[in-house]
C-alpha cells in the first residue's frame, strides 16, 4: 500500500515506457535536466520517472555531476518514509463492508476484472480500494508487465543515494499534501478515472503512452512529453481534469519553494520531480524563467 501511495502521488502522467535504452538520454546528449541560476545560487532541475530498469544507471554524466555538486536533494515526497506513506493510505481505502464493486457499474467492474486477470493482480487485493486507487494499481502493474519496476525508479534511487552520501533531503510537498489531493476526488471523478484507465488498458493507449513518454524523457524533450499527454487527455474522459488537479495546480507552491532555494544562496539544491512538472508554459522551468531567473538546458 505504501508503494501504491508513492506511485499515485508521484505520477506525472500515465505509465512510462518499455523501449530498451542504455541510459536516459539520446545520442545528441540532451538530458531532461535544467540549471536555474540567481545572483546568489544555482538550482538543478531534473525530471524523473517513477519506475525503471537497471540499465537507467548511471544517469547521464551531467546529471551525476550536478547531483554530486549539490548539498541538498529536494523531492516531491520522501517515498522511503514508511510512517508518512502509511498515514496517507487511508485516502485510498474503503471501510468494510464497503467494497469496490459497489462504486462502479457492473459492466465496468467486469472489464476491470479481466484486466486484473491479464496483469496477474488478485481481485481480493483490490476489493477494499477506491475506484481511483484500484485503477492506479492496474496502471502500476502495466509498468511491471513492460519491464519497469519501482525499485529502479529515479526518485527512489536519488533518495537512497542522497542518504548514502550524507546529503540533506527536503520535501517540496510531502505525503500528506499528496494524500489530501487524492482524498479530494469526488466519487464521480474517482469512477471516471476507473473507467478511463480500464478503457486505455483495453485499447493499448496505455502502452502507446508508455512508449511516447520514455522517448520524450530520453530525448530531454518537454514539448514531446506534452504532446503525449495531450493525446491521452483527448482519448480518456476526465483525464484532462485529473491532470489539472495532480500536476498544474501544485506548481505555485512548488515554484515558491524552489525560488526560496535560489534566494537563500547557501547550498546548491538538486530538485527531482516528475517529468511533466517541468514541461510547457505552465511547468516549473518556464515559471522560473518568467520570474527572472537564468534557465538553461545544458
Amino acid at each position: 500500500m505504501r508503494r501504491l501511495l508513492a506511485f499515485i502521488a508521484l505520477l506525472a502522467v500515465p505509465p512510462l515506457a518499455a523501449a530498451q535504452f542504455a541510459s536516459p538520454q539520446t545520442e545528441a546528449g540532451r538530458a531532461y535536466f535544467w540549471e536555474v541560476s540567481s545572483l546568489t545560487n544555482t538550482v538543478y532541475l531534473f525530471g524523473t520517472v517513477h519506475a525503471g530498469k537497471r540499465n537507467f544507471y548511471p544517469l547521464p554524466e551531467r546529471v551525476e555531476k550536478s547531483f554530486a555538486d549539490a548539498g541538498v536533494l529536494a523531492v516531491e515526497a520522501d517515498i522511503t518514509d514508511a510512517a508518512a506513506m502509511q498515514k496517507g493510505a487511508a485516502a485510498m481505502s474503503l471501510v468494510p463492508p464497503d467494497r469496490l464493486d459497489k462504486h462502479v457499474p457492473a459492466a465496468a467492474y467486469e472489464r476491470f476484472r479481466k484486466q486484473a486477470d491479464r496483469l496477474g493482480v488478485p481481485e481480493p487485493q483490490l476489493a477494499q480500494l477506491t475506484p481511483f486507487a484500484a485503477a492506479s494499481i492496474l496502471a502500476f502493474s502495466e509498468w511491471g508487465r513492460l519491464g519497469y519496476l519501482p525499485q529502479f525508479g529515479v526518485d527512489l534511487n536519488l533518495i537512497l543515494k542522497a542518504r548514502e552520501t550524507g546529503k540533506k533531503i527536503v520535501e517540496l510537498e510531502g505525503a500528506k499534501v499528496q494524500a489530501d489531493l487524492i482524498a479530494s476526488l469526488t466519487p464521480e471523478q474517482s469512477r471516471q478515472a476507473f473507467e478511463g484507465t480500464v478503457a486505455a488498458l483495453e485499447s493499448g493507449l496505455t502502452r502507446d503512452q508508455i512508449n511516447g513518454m520514455v522517448e520524450a524523457w530520453q530525448a530531454g524533450n518537454p514539448a514531446k512529453l506534452l504532446e503525449v499527454a495531450r493525446k491521452y487527455n483527448e482519448n480518456v474522459p476526465g483525464a484532462r481534469e485529473l491532470e489539472e488537479k495532480f500536476i498544474w495546480s501544485r506548481h505555485e507552491a512548488m515554484a515558491g519553494k524552489i525560488e526560496a532555494y535560489l534566494m537563500e544562496g547557501r547550498e546548491r539544491v538538486f530538485v527531482a520531480v516528475g517529468a511533466l512538472h517541468l514541461a510547457g508554459p505552465r511547468g516549473l522551468v518556464e515559471m522560473l524563467r518568467r520570474r527572472g531567473y537564468t534557465v538553461r538546458q545544458p
